[in-house]
């Protein structure tokens, strides 16, 4: 049996009242009354183990919903508390390990399901500049075909424009009056 503890740091914090294991009497604490049993339920190095605690600790009177309902309670009398078990029981372990395998499993989940967002990501980034790739390549052959097609219609223009200056230089007189006089 372990010898009985004052700090507090190390004392569990979430505990359920639990029966006295076969072959352990009970023991009293400084102040002289018959400790109770507890046992550890949060989740940490003691789950499931069993320890001795005085029954005038201030942290095992009942919980208030409101701390204006009730006045605060007095300092305890004594902070007495001793492990009754010193390894952790077997189911405790058992759910230690199922927890921790959990927790991985969860983790790894979570870890496979963001790399595989950030490929589709990565994924769809690369086809964006693809497809800006393709439509910019697109619209710099309309644009080219526009120019060109411009370029011609500029050209069909000033060849008919040199004709009809050729024409008239020419001026051969050919029609209805007088060149003089049109």
């Amino acid at each position: 049996m372990s010898l009985p503890f004052s700090d507090q740091s190390i004392r569990p914090k979430k505990m359920k009242s639990a029966s006295l294991p076969r072959g352990v009497e009970a023991v009293r604490c400084w102040c002289g009354d018959l400790c109770k049993v507890k046992e550890v339920t949060d989740f940490s190095d003691w789950l499931g183990m069993k320890f001795f605690m005085c029954a005038n600790y201030e942290s095992d009177t009942s919980e208030s919903i409101s701390a204006y309902l009730r006045p605060p309670s007095p300092p305890p009398l004594c902070m007495y508390y001793r492990w009754i078990d010193t390894e952790m029981p077997d189911w405790a372990v058992t759910e230690i390990c199922e927890r921790g395998r959990r927790a991985w499993a969860s983790l790894d989940l979570e870890e496979r399901r963001e790399k595989a967002e950030a490929e589709e990501k990565a994924a769809q980034k690369k086809e964006w500049k693809e497809y800006c790739v393709e439509q910019r390549a697109f619209l710099d052959e309309v644009y080219r075909q526009r120019e060109q097609a411009r370029e011609a219609e500029m050209e069909r223009k000033r060849e008919r424009a040199r004709v009809a200056k050729a024409a008239e230089e020419a001026g051969d007189g050919k029609g209805k009056y007088p060149r003089w006089t049109q």
